[in-house]
């Protein structure tokens, strides 16, 4: 049976590790983690990869939470009766109760996994436009109170970027390994699964969405005037 996983960039290591490990012949099929930015973008370019796909694989899986699409990708994942991983996104994944828990304790936790830590200034700084605008930065972060590292590989390199990220953000961290946690489980779950017949792909006529969202700027420049203000404010002057 021919297999394609459809996974989020932020994902594609720790997937790619996990298909390794358990040896399946599957068919790995990325979309940029960049769509995080803009959440919309996310259920009409999965949508575009299942088309192209289902004539060529007996199933397909998306390795995806809802990732802030307002359950329009579950439409889509309906629409073609193609399952995706249980969860709401990455975090959760890794985590499990655990984040649960940290949320509960502190609702205004940042959280970095090893795709973050790896890319921390092309993924977070520069689309925020803290690169070219880093008197923004208190504004961005003003909500938030400590940084939790979800460590899925034992890297001391990581958690010294890790380190620096917190740094860099002002706030406290705390590292916690989570290893693959129930990515790796609930995919190897549907991979056991996968074969039945409840999960065999359809390619309808009509599409929910017809076209890629149009690509809009991540962050647009505000006048010199409204950062100044912004950087005066920051360091608690009056504008």
């Amino acid at each position: 049976m021919r297999v394609a996983i459809v996974l989020c960039g932020a994902l594609g290591r720790e997937v790619v590790a996990i298909v390794k490990r358990h040896g399946w012949e599957v068919g790995l099929f990325g979309i940029s983690a960049q769509d995080h930015s803009l959440p919309q973008r996310i259920a009409p370019h999965v949508e575009h990869k299942l088309r192209a796909l289902i004539p060529q694989f007996d199933r397909v899986i998306v390795a995806y939470g809802d990732c802030g699409t307002g359950g329009n990708l579950d439409t889509v994942l309906a629409h073609y009766n193609v399952p995706r991983l249980v969860g709401p996104h990455c975090y959760e994944m890794y985590g499990g109760a655990v984040h649960d828990e940290l949320m509960a304790e502190q609702p205004g936790t940042f959280f970095l996994t090893d795709f973050l830590v790896r890319g921390f200034d092309g993924t977070v700084w520069k689309t925020l436009g803290l690169k070219q605008y880093p008197e923004l930065q208190s504004q961005y972060f003003a909500n938030y109170t400590r940084v939790v590292y979800l460590q899925q590989s034992e890297r001391p390199d990581f958690v010294a970027r890790a380190e620096a990220i917190a740094q860099r953000l002002k706030l406290p961290l705390e590292v916690r390994p989570t290893g693959y946690g129930a990515l790796e489980t609930r995919l190897v779950a549907l991979m056991g699964e996968i074969g039945e017949d409840r999960y065999r792909p359809i390619l309808p006529d009509t599409l929910i969405f017809n076209e890629n969202p149009p690509i809009r700027q991540v962050f647009a420049p505000k006048p010199a005037r409204d950062r100044r203000r912004a950087a005066r404010n920051a360091q608690g002057v009056r504008a």
